[in-house]
């Protein structure tokens, strides 16, 4: 199987990007309700095949090359600092965030607990792009876009 050297349509781009968002939405909240971290079974594997699906979509660059500027708008921005921006969106933690540094206060402790599951979120997903984009360097050639893929 090939991959296709042809350009995602902004339209699919936004389309998948959105369903990635609300599967990792859904995710998050199962963590939550259990009262459990993301960082651990079977919410990482789960939460490492989004990545690896934004990746395959080309939603996600290198963030060595990035800017947060480069892309502050773009829904279609899966990178860790995308991500960020559009759940902080979602969940309104973008203003509550803002407004509690304008008015001098802690953020509420529903706010502070999204805010930190967040920060998992971000932390696993910068270190997978980092390990992602550099697996040339110590493997000598280019990471599989299918992880179910067999090595030659």
């Amino acid at each position: 199987m090939t991959e296709s050297s042809s350009p995602i349509s902004p339209a699919v781009r936004r389309t998948v990007a959105t369903q990635i968002l609300n599967s990792l939405e859904i995710l998050i909240q199962e963590a939550k309700d259990a009262r459990r971290p993301l960082e651990v079974d079977p919410w990482r594997p789960r939460l490492f095949e989004l990545f690896v699906t934004a990746h395959g979509s080309d939603l996600i660059g290198d963030e060595r090359r990035s800017s947060v500027e480069d892309s502050y708008d773009d829904e279609t921005d899966l990178s860790a600092d995308g991500l960020c921006r559009s759940l902080a969106r979602r969940w309104g933690l973008d203003m509550a965030a803002r407004e509690s540094a304008a008015a001098q206060r802690k953020l509420d402790g529903e706010q502070l607990e999204q805010m930190r599951l967040l920060w998992s979120v971000m932390r696993m997903w910068m270190e997978w792009n980092y390990a992602w984009c550099r697996w040339a360097e110590f493997h000598g050639g280019q990471p599989a876009s299918d992880p179910s893929a067999t090595a030659e």
